[in-house]
């Protein structure tokens, strides 16, 4: 009875945290929902207490089955992975979808042209274009003095 209450309350405040905006939350909520489905398969695979899983140690009848014990451990190792690596997206972006994007600071380590554009980044990329074409010029000229 207490696990399924808890696997319930854990995916209830998973699927609540997902349908939420904000990357943080949704990332937190699929870490709730991966801890209930890993109970469930437990809770699944173990109707009732058994022993461990050894022979040696046990009675093969009253020895657990080791095979949903190993499902949920490889799940453990993939949803840190997995987490780790949405909570480093979340971290890095700073574009969420509840409020408009201000550039604070201009000089950021986040800031990329794909996500916005500042009048320092437009600045330097207009300063570069220019003296790419001056090069060219110059060029052009030393090969052909006459302009033929």
């Amino acid at each position: 009875m207490i696990i399924s209450l808890t696997i319930a309350l854990l995916a209830a405040g998973g699927v609540y945290l997902v349908v939420q905006r904000g990357m943080l939350r949704i990332v937190l909520g699929m870490t709730l929902l991966s801890h209930a489905a890993n109970l469930l398969i437990l809770a699944a695979g173990v109707p009732v207490w058994r022993g461990e899983p050894f022979p040696g140690h046990t009675e093969i009848s009253d020895a657990a089955d080791p095979l949903p014990q190993a499902f949920v451990l490889t799940a453990i190792v993939i949803a840190m992975a997995t987490t780790t690596y949405m909570l480093t997206l979340s971290g890095l972006g700073r574009s969420d979808d509840t409020e408009a994007e201000v550039v604070a600071d201009e000089d950021s380590p986040l800031q990329t042209l794909g996500r916005s554009t500042t009048t320092a980044e437009l600045a330097a990329s207009e300063a570069h274009l220019a003296k790419r074409r001056s090069r060219h010029e110059a060029r052009m000229k030393s090969i052909d003095p006459k302009g033929h």
